[in-house]
């Protein structure tokens, strides 16, 4: 089976609480973490971030926190949100991507408040990863180039949201979402009864101006 392409950005705390869980719930999986900007993704289908809707903004770092002292992560939200992603994210890609460099820079931000945008958090977060040229390492245009087409690529296959899994052609969006993936692993044919095709196909009777 082809990699699971777990699509993710560093702004997203619902991301840094999966990424705590991935090889656990997804055991014997191969994962491919896939960096992409969220921002983008909103523009593409003209929503709004959580953190841009303010009642919102409180109950997901609420339920987040809550979240993770149910699952005993460590989790304090960074001193600033939402904040620029986009040094993070062409970092994770420069520094080859992996498992261990995602996890890295997500505790750098949701552990220990390093934020990519503030040159105290930048300086950090580069020394979690054991590196200090790391403006050089982002600025290289093959690796800007990266994200941007993670982006495309990402807004192609239907992603709309972080985190996502992609398994074959079919999205699992959301922190809640692994136990459904890993269902969908032990019986692909799940999504294929009369009732789950009928998703597919709802229409609207109306539609908000």
């Amino acid at each position: 089976m082809a990699p699971i392409q777990w699509y993710f950005d560093f702004i997203s705390p619902y991301a840094y609480l999966q990424s705590a869980r991935l090889e656990a719930a997804l055991e014997g999986q191969e994962i491919e973490p896939v960096p992409v900007l969220f921002a983008g993704l909103l523009n593409h289908w003209g929503q709004k971030g959580p953190a841009e809707v303010a009642p919102k903004k409180v109950f997901t770092f609420r339920q987040c926190l809550w979240r993770a002292r149910r699952d005993g992560i460590p989790f304090r939200a960074p001193p600033m949100h939402p904040f620029n992603p986009l040094r993070a994210l062409r970092l994770s890609i420069a520094m080859g991507n992996d498992l261990e460099t995602v996890r890295t820079i997500f505790r750098a931000i949701w552990v220990d408040g390093h934020l990519p945008d503030a040159a105290d958090g930048w300086a950090a977060m580069q020394a979690a990863l054991g590196i200090s040229d790391g403006d050089a390492r982002v600025s290289d245009p093959a690796v800007k180039a990266r994200l941007s087409a993670n982006g495309e690529a990402a807004v192609a296959a239907g992603v709309f949201g972080v985190p996502t899994s992609r398994v074959g052609g079919e999205l699992f969006w959301g922190d809640d979402c692994l136990e459904m993936v890993r269902d969908y692993l032990d019986d692909p044919g799940m999504l294929d009864d009369e009732e789950m095709r009928r998703a597919q196909g709802l229409k609207a009777s109306a539609e908000r101006r």
